[in-house]
């Protein structure tokens, strides 16, 4: 469980063991002026729902981040699920997802 969170944790604040490896990239979804990009990340032989979202605001591209605790068997389940979750965070944030203006920030 400790080296769980140890890997959870050098994610989000650039631990020097590196990001957990991820899976093949799939091809990014755009969704209301956002692209989603879907970037399970593997654990053992199953799948942490984990991506990104861009957009394009005043020349300049935003990114937010999201890990979740969901795990998958499947790799095409794992993708599957991240674009929805991503298409949720759009709708449930609406424009306040990029409204500060951060260049990137996890969400």
């Amino acid at each position: 469980m400790a080296s769980f969170l140890s890997n959870i944790l050098s994610v989000f604040s650039g631990g020097s063991k590196g990001a957990a490896p991820s899976a093949p990239a799939a091809e990014p979804q755009a969704y209301q002026e956002c692209l989603i990009h879907a970037a399970p990340i593997r654990e053992g032989s199953q799948y942490r729902l984990a991506g990104k979202i861009e957009k394009q605001v005043n020349g300049e591209t935003l990114e937010r981040t999201f890990i979740r605790a969901d795990i998958f068997t499947s790799l095409d389940d794992a993708l599957e699920c991240t674009f929805r979750k991503a298409r949720q965070i759009i709708d449930q944030n609406g424009a306040s997802l990029f409204s500060d203006g951060e260049k990137s920030r996890n969400v």
